[in-house]
């Protein structure tokens, strides 16, 4: 019974709480308790249920000014968060920054931009997420089945790094309050962003990760700036000590996100890449208009069935490759936003420094 649906029945009189805006705090009989005041900035989306009264959709979502931050989870341990669902009315999610705290550590866990933890992160071409550990259903609603145990306290912010506030901001946090195994790992998030270069084709992943743990999943935001393919180079996996050569080392882009002959539906025929979703691999986005450029591409691949294991370190990186006549790979210069996902024992490595709102940025 050790799968999804034959767990359930174990899990009878577990403790389930959920922080949202309706309740904070996630306390007991702590939701949906205040009558609607507009007048008060903390019940300031209230107007619409001054007819209804107390319990009554008074506290829905909160807002979020230029330049601030909002605890959205503050919760003591131990237990683990099994869902997190977040929408809001902010036009681009790259000017969010969403930050994962687990047992009072000083540097967070998870550092990326909202958008692109759900796989979504060209804000500039809507579209859904259909997988197993991340979902995003018209129009970004955005949910994530990661699990996340902790075992003191965990934290959970948003940042707002635009220079204008975010009126609606919807969430919540499900979690259940249990003791953790010792042998449970932390979940991790590190997003990178590269411009390749002919001379070196080649973006990073991730780098530097100390420690034992396992590597869950890869999302790619590609913007593709040559005509013709662009995804004939290798993904790699440095492991455990690993110098010039890798221990893993995929067939290629296209194989690693499950696809084949270029994603095309019709290689000889129509030669334009299609979007597709499964529940591990996916192409949700495929913006194409031919095979000119600028094209946008969001790739995930969660390793949930095949997880990667590391006992000291772990390195990943993806090539930009194509081609030139007479059938011969060419180095591209693409620009590459990434974001790993994996689970480790803490303390984790030092991440690099979280880029800028400008620096994020990927037309």
């Amino acid at each position: 019974m050790n799968n999804l649906l034959g767990q359930l029945p174990l899990q009878t009189g577990a403790v389930t709480r959920m922080i949202n805006a309706e309740n904070p705090t996630g306390e007991k009989g702590g939701a949906a308790k205040w009558d609607p005041n507009p007048e008060d900035p903390f019940l300031a989306h209230s107007a619409q249920a001054m007819h209804l009264g107390r319990g009554w959709k008074v506290r829905p979502f909160i807002s979020l000014k230029a330049g601030a931050t909002a605890t959205l989870a503050d919760i003591t341990g131990p237990g683990c968060i099994n869902q997190f669902w977040i929408t809001a009315s902010a036009d681009e999610f790259r000017t969010l920054v969403l930050r994962m705290y687990w047992d009072e550590e000083e540097a967070p866990s998870v550092e990326v931009p909202l958008g692109d933890f759900f796989a979504m992160g060209f804000d500039t071409q809507p579209h859904q997420v259909n997988s197993l550990p991340v979902v995003v259903a018209p129009h970004r609603g955005c949910s994530c089945y990661w699990q996340m145990p902790f075992r003191r306290h965990a934290r959970i912010t948003l940042t707002n790094e635009n220079k204008t506030d975010v009126k609606i901001i919807a969430y919540k946090v499900l979690y259940k309050l249990h003791d953790v195994p010792a042998e449970a790992a932390y979940f991790h998030v590190q997003w990178r962003r590269s411009l390749t270069t002919r001379e070196h084709p080649e973006h990073t992943i991730i780098d530097g990760v100390k420690g034992r743990g396992l590597y869950v999943g890869t999302y790619l935001a590609w913007t593709a700036l040559s005509r013709g393919w662009w995804g004939e180079g290798e993904v790699k996996f440095y492991l455990d000590g690993d110098g010039e050569f890798p221990t893993i080392c995929d067939n290629g882009t296209e194989d690693y996100f499950g696809g084949a002959w270029g994603f095309f539906k019709d290689p000889k025929n129509e030669p334009v890449e299609e979007a597709y979703n499964t529940p591990f691999v996916g192409m949700p986005l495929a913006h194409v208009t031919g095979t000119d450029c600028p094209r946008y591409f969001g790739l995930y691949r969660w390793h949930i069935m095949d997880s990667i294991g590391f006992a000291e370190d772990l390195r990943v990186t993806v090539q930009t490759l194509g081609w030139w006549p007479g059938h011969i790979y060419q180095p591209l210069s693409d620009d590459v936003a990434s974001t790993a996902f994996w689970y480790q024992n803490e303390p984790h490595a030092t991440f690099p420094k979280f880029p800028t709102l400008n620096e994020r940025w990927q037309r």
